[in-house]
C-alpha cells in the first residue's frame, strides 16, 4: 500500500516510561531515548491510498489525520505504537482499522493552511468531549537530522506495532525517504486526545516541533509476531 503524507506536524512531549507501561502491551518495551520516552502527536493531511493491485486509483481522496503515538521496540527493533488514529475516512475506519489492527477513531477533523501557519482542530464523532485544537508555523531552514540525535530517533520510524485480539501482537515495515525536517513552534488550546490517556503531562506545552513538508510511504503488509 502506497501513501502520501504532507505538511506533517511533529508534536511532542517527553514523559516517564512508567507513566507509558498500562498503555502498552507487556510483549513490547519502551523505547527511551537518554532514559526518557516520548509521547507524539502526529497532524497531517494524508493525500492518497494506493493499493498494490490497483496502483493508479486512489482508494480515497485526501483528508486529514490526528495520531497519537509512542515508542516501543520487539526483540530489539524500534517502531511505533499508536495510542489512537483520529480520521474522517471510511477507508480508514473499516478497512484499515481491521487489517491493520490499529486504533482509528471516527472524527470531524479540519486542517487549515495561511502561508506558513496552519490551524488544526478535530472532535470524536462519538465521543464529542475528546477534542483538539491548536496552530503550527515553521521555521525557515530544512536540515536532515543525524542518526544520534533526538529529532532522528523521535521521525525516522520504519515500523510499526498494533495489538490484536487475544494479545496478538502485529507488526509492519514501512518504507520512505528520510524526512527532510523544519524546527517549529506549535500552539495547543485544546487537547482531550492526550489530556484523556491521564499520563501527567502538560497537554498544552509541547517541548518540541517539528514540521516537514512530506514523504511518500510504502507500507508492507502486516504480520503476526505472537
Amino acid at each position: 500500500m502506497r501513501q502520501g503524507w504532507r505538511n506533517v506536524a511533529f508534536i511532542h512531549w517527553p514523559i516517564p516510561p512508567n507513566r507509558l507501561r498500562s498503555l502498552i502491551p507487556d510483549s513490547l518495551k519502551i523505547d527511551t531515548y537518554n532514559g526518557q520516552a516520548w509521547i507524539g502527536m502526529i497532524v497531517f493531511d494524508l493525500e492518497s491510498i494506493y493499493l498494490r493491485e490497483i496502483p493508479t486509483f486512489s482508494l480515497t481522496s485526501g483528508f486529514p489525520e490526528i495520531n497519537i503515538r509512542t515508542y516501543v521496540t520487539y526483540n530489539g527493533i524500534p517502531g511505533i505504537y499508536f495510542l489512537s488514529i483520529d480520521v474522517n475516512n471510511w477507508a480508514s475506519n473499516r478497512i484499515a482499522k481491521r487489517w491493520y489492527h490499529l486504533p482509528y477513531q471516527p472524527s470531524i477533523i479540519s486542517i487549515e493552511q495561511k502561508e506558513q501557519f496552519f490551524h488544526f482542530n478535530s472532535i470524536r464523532k462519538k465521543n464529542t468531549h475528546i477534542n483538539s485544537e491548536g496552530s503550527f508555523t515553521p521555521f525557515p531552514g530544512v536540515y536532515y537530522a543525524e542518526k544520534e540525535s533526538l529529532d532522528y530517533w523521535l521521525t525516522e520510524r520504519y515500523r510499526l506495532y498494533s495489538l490484536g485480539k487475544n494479545s496478538t501482537i502485529y507488526m509492519a515495515d514501512i518504507h520512505h525517504k528520510q524526512w527532510s525536517l523544519q524546527q517549529a513552534t506549535s500552539e495547543i488550546k485544546k487537547n482531550k486526545l492526550i489530556s484523556e490517556l491521564q499520563l501527567g503531562v502538560n497537554e498544552y506545552q509541547p517541548a518540541m516541533t517539528h514540521f516537514s513538508k512530506g514523504v511518500d510511504t510504502i507500507f508492507w503488509n502486516i504480520k503476526r509476531l505472537s
